[in-house]
């Protein structure tokens, strides 16, 4: 009769019950990393959705001035698409800073509906990832009577 020894049954328990929680840590793990890509997404949702408000109501008190616009929020003017805009670039905790450090662009592109800029000033505000493929985490259009106008 063979018999074996209790050692060899106490090590294939210990083997075992290291298996056992090696799978809960990688679960845990999993679960944590998953938590964290969530909160960086919610964080940076959030920032963005208060810079394209600043943005936009930048945008409406200067009545579609871009310059004046651009200056207000510390970034530049240039042409997007075409179109007359305010370019802002922003670092990986949302300050303002030049294009090369940048994670974030918020471009606000002007076009003016009417005959001789008599009518409404009209643009539409992006705020993307440079790094993503382009895809805007924040897109509205933005419009507002120009000065001296009437509602």
């Amino acid at each position: 009769m063979v018999r074996r020894s209790r050692s060899t049954l106490f090590l294939m328990e210990q083997l075992i019950v290291i298996a056992v929680f090696a799978i809960c840590a990688a679960a845990c793990v999993k679960i944590l990393t998953t938590s964290y890509f969530m909160a960086k997404q919610t964080r940076d949702t959030g920032n963005a959705l208060l810079a394209a408000e600043n943005g936009a109501e930048c945008f409406k008190a200067f009545s579609g001035d871009v310059g004046k616009t651009a200056a207000m929020l510390g970034g530049t003017r240039g042409e997007v698409n075409g179109f007359d805009s305010v370019i802002v670039y922003y670092d990986e905790e949302w300050d303002v800073c030049g294009e090369g450090g940048a994670m974030y662009r918020m471009y606000i592109s002007r076009w003016d509906t009417g005959q001789g800029g008599a009518g409404m000033v009209q643009g539409h505000l992006f705020i993307e990832e440079i790094d993503a493929e382009a895809e805007s985490i924040i897109s509205f259009p933005v419009a507002v009577l120009p000065a001296g106008k009437g509602v």
